[in-house]
C-alpha cells in the first residue's frame, strides 16, 4: 500500500513539475476577476456597413478582393483597363511633356475606386451613409443596460466592448468613448473603469485622456500602441523611402509565418536575383537622378488620398518629427490647391496634432500619476520593408522605441554593444537588457511597467497579453514587471501558440536569419558568386513553377 501511495505521490509531483516548467509566464492572470468594470478598445478593422446595412470590406481585404478579381476574365479586363488609364498619362504626358498631373489624377481615381465606400470626403467625414455596423451599435446599447458583474461576482475582460468607426477623427471618437464610459459607470455604480486598448484603440484612449482627464480611469493597459506614432504610415507619406530587396523578402517570410498572406517561393527567389544583380540600387539611383523629385511627391499624394489619408484617425500614426513633411507630401505646400480642397480634413488633422500628438509624454505621465498603467511592446517581425526604418527592431507596424515609449534598441542585424551593456550594468540597470541583447528597457518612460514580446504578430492578441493587461489595469495598486510571473521579456512561438520567458537559448526565434550575410558583399568576386547562386535558384524555381502550371 505504501509503495502504491509513493508511486501515486511521485506521479502527482511529476505532473506538477511539468506544469510548473511550461507555464512560468501564465501565473498572473487575474483568475479571481475584477471588482472594476473593464472597457475594451480594439484596433482598426471592425465591422463597417454601407447605408443599406451591407458589410464593407476591411481595408486590408481590398488587395485580396483585387487578387480574386484578377482570376475572373471580366475582372482581368477591368484591371488591365485601370492600369492603362494610369500608365498612358504617365508615358504620354509625363515622360514626353513633363506634365504629370493627369497621371496623378488618374492614379488617385483608379485606386479610389478600389477602396470604394471606405473613403471619406474632403472634410474627413462620411458622405455615403457608411459607418459602424448596426449589430455593433446594438451590442454596446445592450451592454449599457446590464451590470455584467451580477451573477458571476466579477467583471470580465470583454464585458464592455467599445466599438467605433476607425476611420473617423479620434477627437470625435473620444467623445463617444466618454459617453460609453459614463454609461458603464451608471449601470455598474462604479466610480471608475479600467481600459484595455490595442493598436489604434490606444490612440482613442490617449485622446480620451487628453480631452477628459483621468477622473473616471482606474487603470489603462496598452498593447501594440501606435499612439506614439507608427513608421508603417508615417515614413511612406513623408518621403522616407528606401528600396531594399532583403527587407521585402523578410516581410514576405514573416507574412507567411504568421499566416497573414501567402507568396510563392518563386517571388522570394526573384527578389533575391534582383537584389544580387544590383537592380534595386540601380533603379533607386536612376529614379533619384531623373524623376524622383518630380514624381514621388505626386504619387505619394495620389496614393494617400485614394487610400488611408482621408481617414483622420490614421494621421495619428504620423510622428511629430515627420508631421510637416507628411502634410507637404500629401497636400502640397501652404496655399496649394489641395490644401484648399481638403481644408476640412486638414483642420481635423491639425486639431489632433495640437491637442494630442504634441503632448503624448504629458498624457502618459498623467495616466501614470493618477491610474494603473501597463504597456506591452512587440518585436521580431519585419517592419515596412521600403522605408528608411526597415532595419528597425519592431512589430511590422511600429518600432519598439515608439511602442514602448522610449526603449533603446539595436537594429535587426546586431545587438547592443558590449560597452553599452557594461555601462548599463555599472549603473545598476543590467536587468533591463533583454536576453537577446537587442532591447534596453531602462530608457522607457516607465521601465518597470513595460513588457516585451518577441515573435508575436502585431494583430494577434494572445491570452497571456490579455491576462497581464487585465490584471495590471484592475489591480489594487500599480503592478511592476517583478510582481507578475510574466517576465519582462518573453518569447512567443507561433507554431505552438505558446509563451516562455526569454532566455539566451530561445531568443533567436526570427523567421529569417538576422545577420549581415544577407547584405551584398563588397568583393566583386564574392558578389558574382552570390549572383550566380541566386540565378541558379531562380532558374530552378522557374522550372518548378512551369511544371506545376501544366
Amino acid at each position: 500500500m505504501k509503495r502504491k501511495m509513493k508511486s501515486l505521490l511521485t506521479l502527482v509531483l511529476s505532473v506538477l513539475l511539468i506544469f510548473s516548467a511550461i507555464i512560468p509566464a501564465f501565473a498572473a492572470v487575474g483568475t479571481t476577476g475584477s471588482r472594476v468594470p473593464v472597457v475594451m478598445i480594439g484596433g482598426d478593422g471592425d465591422l463597417l456597413a454601407d447605408k443599406d446595412g451591407n458589410y464593407l470590406s476591411r481595408w486590408s481585404d481590398v488587395f485580396s478582393n483585387l487578387s480574386e478579381k484578377s482570376e475572373d476574365e471580366s475582372g482581368s479586363k477591368e484591371i488591365y483597363k485601370s492600369v492603362a488609364n494610369v500608365l498612358l498619362p504617365f508615358l504620354i504626358d509625363g515622360l514626353l511633356t513633363g506634365n504629370y498631373e493627369p497621371y496623378y489624377e488618374n492614379l488617385q481615381k483608379e485606386v479610389s475606386e478600389m477602396f470604394g465606400e471606405l473613403l471619406l470626403d474632403e472634410n474627413g467625414e462620411v458622405a455615403n451613409g457608411s459607418g459602424l455596423a448596426e449589430r455593433r451599435i446594438k451590442s454596446m446599447e445592450s451592454d449599457l443596460k446590464r451590470d455584467s458583474k451580477r451573477g458571476k461576482g466579477y467583471y470580465g475582460i470583454s464585458d464592455y466592448q467599445f466599438y467605433y468607426d476607425w476611420r473617423l477623427d479620434p477627437l470625435e471618437t473620444a467623445d463617444k468613448l466618454h459617453e460609453f464610459i459614463e454609461g458603464v459607470k451608471k449601470i455598474t455604480g462604479a466610480p471608475k473603469v479600467a481600459i484595455i486598448a490595442r493598436c489604434l484603440g490606444t490612440v482613442i484612449a490617449t485622446t480620451y485622456v487628453a480631452k477628459y482627464g483621468t477622473d473616471s480611469v482606474y487603470g489603462i493597459s496598452f498593447d501594440g500602441t501606435v499612439s506614439n506614432g507608427g513608421e508603417i504610415l508615417s515614413e511612406p507619406i513623408s518621403g522616407k523611402f528606401k528600396l531594399d530587396g532583403n527587407a521585402i523578402n523578410r516581410f514576405i517570410i514573416d507574412g507567411r509565418a504568421v499566416n497573414s498572406f501567402y507568396v510563392d517561393e518563386f517571388v522570394n527567389q526573384t527578389i533575391d536575383l534582383l537584389q544580387t544583380a544590383g537592380v534595386f540600387d540601380t533603379v533607386a539611383g536612376i529614379t533619384k537622378e531623373t524623376i524622383y523629385y518630380v514624381v514621388v511627391k505626386g504619387v505619394t499624394s495620389a496614393l494617400s488620398l485614394s487610400t488611408f489619408c482621408t481617414w483622420p484617425a490614421f494621421w495619428s500614426l504620423v510622428t511629430e518629427e515627420d508631421f510637416d513633411n507628411a502634410m507637404e507630401y500629401v497636400f502640397g505646400k501652404e496655399g496649394s490647391e489641395k490644401r484648399v480642397t481638403y481644408a476640412g480634413l486638414i483642420e481635423k488633422i491639425n486639431n489632433y496634432d495640437s491637442l494630442v500628438r504634441k503632448h503624448i509624454p504629458e498624457i502618459m505621465n498623467k495616466i501614470n500619476d493618477n491610474a494603473n498603467l501597463a504597456i506591452f511592446s512587440k518585436y521580431g517581425l519585419q517592419i515596412t520593408p521600403v522605408i528608411e526604418s526597415r532595419n528597425t527592431v519592431g512589430d511590422q507596424y511600429a518600432s519598439v522605441k515608439r511602442s514602448s515609449f522610449g526603449a533603446t534598441t539595436s537594429d535587426i542585424y546586431s545587438t547592443l554593444s558590449d560597452e553599452y551593456i557594461a555601462q548599463r550594468v555599472s549603473e545598476g540597470k543590467g536587468r533591463y537588457i533583454s536576453p537577446d541583447r537587442q532591447v534596453d528597457a531602462s530608457t522607457c518612460m516607465f521601465p518597470d511597467q513595460t513588457w516585451f514580446i518577441k515573435g508575436a504578430d502585431h494583430g494577434y492578441w494572445t491570452d497571456i497579453e490579455d491576462a497581464v493587461m487585465y490584471t495590471a489595469a484592475t489591480a489594487n495598486h500599480q503592478l511592476t514587471v517583478d510582481e507578475t510571473d510574466c517576465t519582462q521579456f518573453v518569447v512567443f512561438d507561433n507554431e505552438t501558440d505558446s509563451f516562455a520567458p526569454m532566455t539566451e537559448e530561445n531568443c533567436n526565434n526570427y523567421n529569417w536569419e538576422a545577420n549581415k550575410e544577407h547584405d551584398l558583399p563588397s568583393s566583386k568576386a564574392s558578389r558574382l558568386l552570390l549572383f550566380l547562386t541566386s540565378l541558379f535558384k531562380w532558374l530552378k524555381g522557374l522550372g518548378e513553377m512551369l511544371r506545376n502550371k501544366k
